[in-house]
């Protein structure tokens, strides 16, 4: 495994973690994901990540990433880095959503207790909330990391001018933004257009999820709708009417290219998004083990030809997911 420094700080992050948005709920097979886990760990996978809201049910996730800690690799917990989030609607009433000091700090609590864990490696807001002023969302952040409770912040989905103000709030009180976590694929290349300069200012590392679009940049969709795939999923986040026929025959050309370089196209499409420097890590999400194992086969080919680069724009031509 290939690592990273985040940003300015001395902190090294794998370039492909492992998140746990999907298939690590009580709703999942636990078998498969504690193997998913234990498959990362021993490949180099240091980083995992979490958020309070992750399942299904809510807050699964966290209980079962800590049970897994606790009965396997318990004794290596100084060789993870281990994050969560809030910000997302997590319980009900007026509390248990939003970027609120009052939610924030309730939630840590809850993740810490779920996982077991005495504190965090990095802890996020999970997005920007604009009906709590920014500044509470901060010194929420820096009290955080003050109380013990993580040894780094960062900041995700927050609109550039909202990162700048949040970043520039951190710094002031000696608890930089470490990391901006944002969407970023193949076919979804906003940070391009600000947000990766603005974390290159402040000295922030970026990380990526989705960078395989919901699975869309893969060879799963290029002849149909798999039965067990995410699209097929009513309760998923890709819906079948996004797996569009111009996307999937621009995956098909991509493919093309990806078989040449002698990878996937998942493999293609994760060291397409490394290709910047900017970029410190991959967020990937596995339904089991030999798509983990896949996805991690990415860092063997990292490197582009500027020809390549050049007929993978062509074949994009700004086409968006």
């Amino acid at each position: 495994m290939e690592y990273a420094y985040c940003g300015k700080s001395g902190l090294q992050l794998p370039r492909i973690s492992l998140g746990l948005w999907h298939n690590f709920g009580f709703t999942d097979d636990y078998d498969t994901a504690r193997d998913m886990i234990l498959c990362a760990f021993g490949a180099g996978v240091t980083h995992f990540d979490l958020a309070n809201n992750y399942g299904p049910p809510p807050g699964s996730a966290e209980s079962n990433f800590g049970r897994i800690l606790g009965e396997h690799l318990a004794s290596h917990r100084d060789e993870m880095v281990i994050a969560s989030k809030a910000g997302h609607l997590m319980w009900a009433g007026p509390y248990g959503d939003g970027s609120s000091r009052k939610y924030l700090m309730a939630s840590i609590d809850q993740s810490l207790k779920r996982t077991g864990l005495d504190y965090f490696d990095i802890f996020y807001s999970h997005r920007y909330d604009p009906n709590t002023p920014l500044e509470e969302t901060m010194q929420a952040l820096v009290d955080i990391v003050r109380a013990g409770k993580a040894l780094y912040v960062g900041i995700s989905k927050y609109p550039p001018e909202e990162a700048r103000r949040a970043m520039r709030y951190l710094a002031e009180r000696d608890v930089p933004c470490l990391i901006f976590q944002d969407k970023y694929s193949m076919f979804n290349r906003y940070p391009e257009e600000e947000i990766l300069a603005v974390t290159s200012a402040f000295g922030s590392g970026f990380i990526a999820f989705s960078p395989l679009a919901q699975g869309l940049l893969t060879d799963k969709y290029l002849h149909g709708i798999p039965e067990y795939s995410r699209a097929a999923d009513p309760a998923g986040f890709l819906k079948k009417e996004q797996v569009a026929p111009l996307l999937v025959e621009k995956v098909a050309k991509l493919n093309k290219i990806a078989a040449g370089r002698g990878q996937s196209m998942a493999g293609m499409a994760l060291a397409w998004a490394l290709r910047d420097e900017r970029v410190t890590s991959l967020i990937v999400g596995a339904r089991n083990v030999d798509q983990l194992k896949d996805n991690l086969k990415a860092q063997e080919h990292l490197t582009f030809t500027a020809e390549e680069l050049s007929l993978i724009d062509q074949i994009l031509d700004g086409a968006t997911l």
